[in-house]
């Protein structure tokens, strides 16, 4: 049975796309075997891997050969131009936009397989270090409609606003007319947004809308090249009361000549609020988050029923908290985070919890063998690129118990191995799927001293 690709529809370029080493475009048949870890297909062709997005095992399929994956030349890219035969673990995309935008690459894989998956991507990474064998909890799921945290992009076309997410490997927009990922709350002010939008942004010109749901309300951030002037301020200020915003704010792109980085309130019409262990903490405006309250819940548990019983803990990258506030409820924690906002949030709504806090670039200048000497147990959540340094330290210290969190299984990996190398022993670790159909998986790891 012939099925049709997914179509590409046009929309509009808020930038060039990335380019790579070309090849002879070339129409082929092949077999996907394998789903790889950006969730992608491969396939073998010319004794290459092919990579071909949109396709599961054992989908027979026509594609065009196009250009190398990667600049080291790991393999080729195609295009899908036509199911032949579908494999047995594919399914109907709940989104009528899956396969143009770029924030879903998997919806079309059958639910049980696309666990599986997830699951194979954290052992996957694990096997690359040789640490392969480590027992692996069951993964935490993370629904649909649960994302509370979301960055859209919007560019500006005469007497029409794009609004979305740019489309896979590309900067050219797709227009939500649906997203079956975000809370309801949060998708409910697409519409709107464009209307504001199409009064606050020049001809051609873009922005990007950092929206999160919190406790009291939506907060908005938006991000552009230029300053407001007072009729796109009272804009704002109009627009966040008949949509019930509580929170907007004006942040200038930085990577502008003139961009400060800096949000720059606009209108705070109520209180907002996270909370932590029943401690409500207000974030600054467009705060990391994790993405859904699920997620974070089954990240949480996972810290707290493996460190032990200390009397002191050493929360590195801590954020608003996440982690510090539940741990303070049991001992006493030092957080250290470089972002002095977050940290600013965390100390206001600390109180009476046993809580010291340190603002410190982690990446730069690690808490040392020595500075952690003072600890029973650490627990460390760095960015996707990892937490080298300060694994490197940590592999050198005599800290008993060590809880590690990422959002990145490769550099959670790596960081697991330097560790291991230093004498501890990694007894299990707990794969979280908050990025519902990406590519991308959380993961806790449990590290020791014997």
């Amino acid at each position: 049975m012939k099925r049709p690709a997914p179509k590409h529809r046009p929309s509009p370029r808020s930038g060039e796309p990335r380019t790579a080493p070309r090849v002879a475009p070339q129409v082929a048949e092949v077999t996907v075997t394998e789903v790889g870890a950006r969730g992608d297909g491969i396939a073998s062709f010319e004794d290459a891997k092919l990579f071909v997005p949109l396709t599961v095992p054992g989908d027979r399929v026509r594609v065009a050969v196009k250009e190398a994956a990667n600049a080291k030349g790991d393999g080729l890219r195609a295009d899908l131009l036509e199911i032949l035969e579908p494999g047995p673990g594919r399914a109907a995309p709940p989104c009528s936009h899956f396969g143009t935008c770029g924030g879903c690459t998997l919806q079309h894989m059958e639910d049980a397989a696309y666990a599986a998956w997830k699951v194979g991507l954290v052992q996957g990474a694990l096997a690359r270090v040789g640490l392969g064998d480590t027992p692996l909890e069951p993964l935490s799921r993370t629904p649909p409609a649960a994302r509370r945290r979301a960055r859209f992009a919007a560019l500006k076309r005469g007497r029409r606003v794009w609004l979305g997410f740019n489309e896979r490997m590309s900067h050219r927009l797709t227009d939500l007319a649906e997203c079956p990922v975000l809370r309801p709350g949060l998708f409910a002010l697409v519409e709107p947004l464009r209307g504001l939008l199409l009064s606050v942004l020049p001809d051609g010109g873009g922005c990007d809308v950092i929206a999160t749901d919190l406790e009291g309300g939506i907060d908005l951030v938006l991000v552009g090249p230029r300053s407001l002037d007072r009729a796109a301020r009272e804009r704002l200020v109009s627009f966040g009361e008949e949509f019930g915003v509580a929170r907007i704010s004006w942040q200038a792109d930085e990577r502008q000549p003139d961009g400060r980085g800096t949000p720059e309130p606009i209108a705070h019409r109520r209180p907002l609020a996270v909370s932590f262990a029943g401690l409500p903490v207000t974030p600054p405006p467009g705060a990391f988050l994790q993405a859904s309250a699920e997620g974070e819940s089954a990240l949480v548990a996972a810290v707290l029923a493996n460190i032990g019983e200390p009397k002191r803990v050493a929360d590195l990258f801590a954020g608003l908290g996440t982690f510090a506030v539940p741990l303070a409820q049991r001992a006493a924690v030092h957080a250290v985070e470089g972002d002095a906002p977050a940290l600013a949030a965390l100390n206001k709504a600390a109180g009476a919890l046993r809580l010291t806090t340190e603002r410190r670039d982690l990446f730069e200048n690690p808490l040392t063998a020595k500075e952690l000497a003072r600890f029973d147990a650490v627990v460390f959540d760095p960015p996707r690129a990892g937490a080298a340094a300060q694994t490197q330290a940590l592999a050198g210290s005599k800290v008993p118990r060590v809880v590690a969190v990422s959002c990145n299984p490769a550099t959670f990996a790596r960081d697991a191995r330097t560790l291991v190398d230093g004498g501890y022993v990694l007894s299990r670790v707990y794969p979280v799927d908050q990025f519902l159909w990406s590519a991308h998986a959380e993961v806790v790891g449990v590290f020791s001293r014997p």
